[in-house]
């Protein structure tokens, strides 16, 4: 199962994106993702080396066992690894998919995060079935609250979440397959 794990296969593609799984050649540049303070600011805090292995090793395993994942994102034109994006279930929200991104800074304001995502809710709605998506951000993280609105989200709720001793105020959006088609 190791070599599927990071098999790099191709899940979706866009007009300028691979969205596919990780290869062992992405940890570097997903562990500086990780590393990255201006990334990294809504999101917990920086990520070591183990919690980025263990992160893509998680999301491979959850596509080949699951149908989505977190996963690398490629630029088709150059093949330079952007990123991540995907669907996942979060502790909070056990009941519904959540759709997410997290890209290099020098990536934003692109729309590369936006056309991530829209893959991402094709393939929720489409192939999986679901009736319901949600996207969480920390409340000042605007950014991420726009690219939600950009995919017609709609606001949904706040809450007060809870991650190991962080404790942060998330702001969620969600949208239906139905809204999603129109």
């Amino acid at each position: 199962m190791s070599d599927e794990i990071w098999s790099g296969e191709t899940v979706l593609t866009t007009e300028r994106l691979i969205l596919r799984a990780f290869r062992l050649e992405d940890l570097p540049p997903y562990e500086a993702l990780g590393q990255d303070p201006v990334v990294m600011q809504y999101l917990g805090g920086l990520w070591s080396a183990e919690k980025t292995y263990q992160a893509a090793q998680g999301a491979s395993r959850s596509m080949i066992e699951n149908g989505y994942g977190f996963l690398a994102v490629e630029r088709r034109a150059d093949g330079r690894f952007l990123g991540i994006s995907g669907l996942s279930v979060e502790q909070w929200y056990p009941d519904d998919l959540q759709v997410g991104w997290r890209l290099f800074p020098q990536f934003w304001g692109q729309g590369y995060a936006t056309e991530a995502a829209s893959a991402w809710l094709d393939h929720g709605f489409g192939p999986l079935g679901q009736k319901r998506i949600i996207s969480m951000a920390d409340t000042p993280n605007h950014r991420s609250i726009a690219v939600m609105k950009r995919l017609g989200m709609a606001f949904d709720h706040e809450a007060t979440l809870t991650e190991g001793d962080d404790v942060f105020d998330a702001t969620i959006y969600a949208i239906t397959a139905e809204r999603w088609r129109a």
